[in-house]
C-alpha cells in the first residue's frame, strides 16, 4: 500500500516541518500568534507553488475520485492571510509536477498538513490569544476531516501500483522540501 509506503519513507521530513513550526508549542500552549503566522504563510506558499499544478496533472479519473473540487485549499488560506494582515505575494519559485504520480505524492503532503491542521485548529481554538482566529484552512473540511483522509488514502492505495511508488514519493519529498525550505 502506497500510504504506508510514503508514511514510512517520509517521516524525516514530517518530523522535520513539525520541528519547523514549532510544533510541541501548539500542545504546551505556548504558540504564539507571530508563530501561527509563519505556520499559515508557510502553507500559503506551498498552496501558491503546487495546487493548481497539481490539479493540473490529475487526469479525469482522479479529479472524480479524490473529489478535487472538494479539496481546493488556496481560496481558504487566502482568507487566513487576510485575517492575519499577511501580504499575498507572486509564484516566485519553479516548482514542477512531471506527472500524476508525483502529483499524488504532493497531494499527499497537502492533505496530510490538512489532517494534523483539524488537531492544530482544534488545540488553538482553546489557546490564549486565538479568540479571533479564523482557521480556514486547518479547519476546511471541519467534521469530514477523517473521511476526507480516508478518501485520498482509498483512492491511493488501490489506484497506484508498485510500480509507479517511487513517483509519489519523489513528488511527496520534492514538497516536503518545497514546504522547509520556501522562507
Amino acid at each position: 500500500m502506497v500510504s504506508e509506503y510514503l508514511k514510512q519513507n517520509t517521516a524525516e521530513y514530517h518530523d522535520a516541518a513539525e520541528k519547523l513550526f514549532n510544533s510541541e508549542k501548539i500542545f504546551n500552549k505556548t504558540f504564539t500568534l507571530e508563530d501561527y503566522k509563519k505556520i499559515i504563510n508557510t502553507n500559503y506558499l506551498m498552496l501558491l507553488h503546487s495546487e493548481d499544478k497539481i490539479f493540473n496533472s490529475l487526469n479525469g479519473k482522479f479529479a472524480e475520485k479524490l473529489q478535487l473540487n472538494q479539496r481546493v485549499k488556496l481560496p481558504l488560506i487566502e482568507k487566513d492571510l487576510k485575517s492575519l494582515d499577511l501580504e499575498n505575494q507572486n509564484v516566485s519559485h519553479t516548482l514542477e509536477v512531471n506527472n500524476e504520480h508525483e502529483a499524488l505524492g504532493m497531494m499527499y503532503v497537502i492533505e496530510g498538513s490538512t489532517l494534523g491542521g483539524n488537531v492544530i485548529a482544534k488545540q488553538l481554538s482553546k489557546t490564549e490569544g486565538f479568540d479571533e482566529v479564523t482557521f480556514n484552512f486547518f479547519g476546511c473540511y471541519q467534521e469530514n476531516t477523517g473521511p476526507m483522509w480516508k478518501n485520498f488514502k482509498e483512492v491511493l492505495d488501490t489506484e497506484v501500483t508498485e510500480e509507479n511508488f517511487n513517483e509519489v514519493l519523489s513528488g511527496a519529498k520534492k514538497l516536503y522540501t518545497f514546504l522547509l525550505n520556501v522562507n
